[in-house]
């Protein structure tokens, strides 16, 4: 028995839009213009670095301008140069807000659904850089709204963020949501604090190493259909 949704929540970065293709795309850019070879050991040590100060933002440890502002000082400090992160952040940042490339069938799966589900965008990121990618690759006007950690004042998973959400979406229920992400730590983490059903999605299909166990898990996002029950077509699956 396929449960019924009403509501309908999408994270953006590597869910419905390739963060990583925008993310390469900036960093080159940004490197060249330092006139600095982008090498492969530089691209992964930035990208532990930047991972490390946005799971301090998701448990709260850190505020996001602390998280963007200081990310490209403290990978170049360690090469033995200082530099300003917030010139360099704002630099990258217009690079990256060029990037929205999709995933692998967001466009479609976003424009069967909208017309029988209500779809909220949910997001950790900049709101300024996510809605210019929204705009850019056309999904903006296919949600109902879009929800930022930098306008709410929350983030994900913190509860706080979800009622925010929820206090501004009217006749709201719970138990009639799901939400789709590609984060166990934000999105599902998120999802289950909120009370709500969670699907994880998980492209390179990476193990599970939390106690946190999704509602569902997907590898492909048209996987989707089977889970609400209805056909890429939009027709319902009787």
């Amino acid at each position: 028995m396929l449960k019924k949704y009403k509501t309908l929540f999408f994270d953006v970065d590597d869910t419905l839009l390739d963060f990583g293709a925008a993310e390469k795309v900036a960093l080159r850019l940004l490197f060249e213009e330092q006139k600095i070879p982008l090498t492969t050991e530089i691209e992964t040590h930035y990208k532990k670095i930047n991972q490390d100060l946005w799971k301090s933002f998701e448990d709260g440890k850190l505020t996001r301008d602390v998280v963007v502002n200081t990310r490209f000082s403290i990978l170049f400090k360690e090469y033995g140069q200082e530099v300003d992160g917030a010139l360099l952040e704002k630099k990258y940042r217009s690079y990256l807000e060029e990037g929205h490339e999709f995933v692998n069938g967001a466009f479609e799966l976003i424009t069967d659904l909208q017309h029988q589900y209500d779809l909220y965008i949910v997001t950790n990121g900049i709101s300024k850089t996510q809605d210019k990618r929204l705009r850019d690759s056309g999904l903006f006007p296919l949600f109902k709204r879009i929800f930022v950690s930098e306008d709410t004042g929350f983030q994900k998973p913190m509860k706080e963020f979800f009622d925010y959400v929820f206090a501004r979406i009217p006749n709201f229920s719970a138990e009639q949501a799901l939400i789709i992400g590609d984060s166990l730590s934000a999105d599902i983490k998120g999802g289950q604090l909120a009370g709500l059903d969670t699907c994880w999605f998980n492209p390179e299909m990476k193990p599970n190493k939390t106690k946190l166990i999704p509602t569902y898990q997907i590898q492909k996002l048209e996987e989707l259909y089977r889970i609400l029950g209805v056909k890429s077509d939009s027709v319902a699956v009787s």
